[in-house]
């Protein structure tokens, strides 16, 4: 008698497989997420390395940019952040007299989402930071990459424009703006 394989023994193999393969399919995607994760991580890590480059550009000209605007601030302060009544902000760069704030959002490429976030935050800045709650709050975008929409949008708002012009910061408002005060 010849060996024959019977249908169940046929259904049990491709379960088994099937079974096989599921794990199989189940590990790669584990090593993938992994993978992913680890990327993730670096291009985070690559962003705010550029970040912080692009503030290294700005900050030393922020008090030079401002005063010739007619803005008379004298100091410069970074990485500030806080919390009070459950909500939260941080700030890149902050530029300050006695009198004025200048509340600097630094990006490696402005977007008009960027601007949106900035406006929210110069919102509750006083609320946050009850220290200038008698201040004039002023705000302004730095960008390496400041595409032409993007500074429109920014200055209609009522923010300085920051971007850079070869090793230099320079503000890209027209020169008739007028900043708002928050």
């Amino acid at each position: 008698m010849e060996n024959q394989v019977s249908f169940e023994d046929i259904k049990h193999l491709f379960k088994e497989t099937d079974r096989r393969l599921d794990e199989r399919i189940a590990e790669t995607d584990r090593r993938l997420d992994l993978r992913l994760n680890e990327l993730g991580k670096q291009i985070g890590g690559l962003g705010n390395r550029l970040g912080e480059f692009v503030e290294g550009v700005v900050r030393p000209g922020l008090v030079r940019l401002f005063r010739e605007r007619g803005v008379d601030v004298r100091e410069t302060h970074r990485d500030l952040e806080a919390e009070r009544n459950g909500r939260k902000a941080q700030v890149d760069l902050l530029v300050v007299n006695d009198t004025e704030v200048v509340v600097v959002e630094v990006k490696s490429k402005l977007s008009q989402r960027d601007v949106e976030e900035h406006v929210e935050r110069l919102a509750l800045f006083k609320e946050l930071f009850p220290r200038y709650a008698d201040a004039s709050v002023l705000g302004a975008m730095a960008a390496m990459v400041v595409p032409e929409k993007q500074a429109t949008y920014a200055e209609s708002v009522g923010l300085f424009v920051i971007g850079q012009a070869g090793d230099d910061a320079v503000l890209l408002n027209s020169a008739g703006f007028e900043p708002r005060a928050w």
